[in-house]
């Protein structure tokens, strides 16, 4: 059995915006989010990041949540965008609670709260192991949100690093496509952490100002943080709840090179493959896309890979195409998850997002968009690429 996957619901917050409306303002009136350290309690404040602007405390009563207790900021987000994309939806509660499965990718998960552990055992308190470290697993992140949005069905979690909202989405809907289940929330959820910044500095791959994807002159990526979901749904069960939907997963694909911990190929075959697996999977050529969201992280490593792997899919002939981390900073695993709901967007709202801060772009693909353009945008290809090498690229179209 084989069928089609609609998307009915979207949610996300990141450093533009809290929803998808405020969202989708920032996108439009090309404002990024990118801030020096607010709310992260880090020694590197010359560092910009892509910070959602609101503190634990302020997320925990836009939730209507205790405060009391150890929550890590990676479930608080989720449980934000969690929440949109199901009210997005309309569908009766009754049925997300005994009918919706959840894949949930994160990568940090806990690690905050984790931190602020270490802080107090190092300054020689004792610390309570069930309170404090018991949900630093990513499954505990996924399962918090789970119960805070009332689900009874199975869940999952995916962890493949920067790739990880993009393959919960891809799982997801693969599950559908072949009736396993009808309906599914699926996306991504990550929070600055000191682990992640001190690891991608010691790495060498992050830039102090605003990153600047497919610049020749690049130095890096800035880290961010955000969630976002998607409200998927097998034809079966757009007949049952009414749901009108606002575009559809057409295709989606996963490869992995192999090549190196936390470098993509030069030639790259990891993202290569998993575009051309996208498209078999959709039956849809590549002269049909008209907007390519990148990957695009601003290191000079990815931004090279990626546009050797475009030019190996689309030869001369590269649609539109645009990164738009200079926005919301790399969410990790969030990030392929908040740049499907851009995805969705683009297709819903006729537009094209530009790529910000480019000077001078590479010369292998030529220039990215640098303007907000107003166009048909009927299927856009999606990219996301995780370290180790996991590649994966999802089809989006509209309905």
């Amino acid at each position: 059995m084989s069928g089609r996957i609609f998307i009915t619901g979207i949610g996300i917050t990141s450093a533009i915006g809290m929803d998808v409306a405020s969202s989708l303002d920032s996108l439009i009136k090309m404002r990024h989010g990118m801030t020096l350290p607010t709310f992260l309690p880090t020694r590197h404040a010359d560092f910009h990041v892509g910070e959602v602007k609101a503190s634990n405390n302020e997320l925990c009563t836009i939730l209507e949540m205790k405060k009391n207790f150890p929550v890590s900021r990676t479930t608080l987000l989720g449980c934000v965008a969690g929440a949109e994309a199901i009210a997005m939806s309309g569908i009766k509660p009754e049925t997300i609670r005994n009918e919706l499965h959840f894949i949930n990718g994160t990568s940090v998960s806990a690690m905050d709260i984790s931190e602020k552990a270490f802080q107090k055992m190092i300054g020689g308190e004792s610390v309570d192991y069930q309170r404090w470290f018991s949900r630093h697993d990513c499954g505990k992140t996924t399962d918090f949100i789970s119960e805070y949005l009332g689900f009874k069905n199975l869940t999952t979690t995916i962890s493949t690093a920067c790739s990880s909202g993009a393959n919960s989405i891809m799982q997801a809907g693969r599950n559908i496509k072949h009736g396993i289940y009808d309906l599914a929330l699926a996306g991504g959820t990550d929070a600055l952490s000191l682990f992640t910044l001190n690891g991608f500095n010691s790495l060498k791959i992050l830039d102090k100002d605003w990153c600047k994807p497919f610049d020749i002159d690049r130095k890096g990526l800035n880290l961010g943080e955000g969630a976002a979901y998607l409200l998927l749904e097998s034809e079966k069960s757009i007949l049952k709840t009414g749901s009108k939907p606002l575009a559809e997963l057409a295709g989606f694909g996963n490869a992995n090179d192999a090549y190196h911990q936390t470098a993509s190929s030069p030639e790259g075959i990891g993202a290569t493959l998993a575009m051309q697996k996208a498209f078999e999977t959709s039956a849809i050529k590549p002269g049909s896309i008209d907007y390519i969201n990148a990957h695009g992280t601003g290191t000079e490593n990815n931004d090279h890979s990626e546009s050797i792997a475009i030019r190996n899919v689309f030869g001369d002939k590269t649609p539109a195409y645009s990164s738009t981390k200079a926005y919301t900073g790399h969410t990790l695993a969030a990030a392929g998850a908040l740049e499907a709901v851009i995805s969705v967007l683009a297709i819903r709202e006729n537009l094209v997002f530009p790529n910000l801060n480019l000077d001078t772009p590479i010369d292998i693909i030529g220039a990215p968009v640098l303007k907000l353009e107003n166009k048909a945008v009927n299927t856009v290809l999606s990219n996301s690429f995780g370290f180790g090498g996991n590649c994966t690229s999802l089809i989006f179209r509209t309905v």
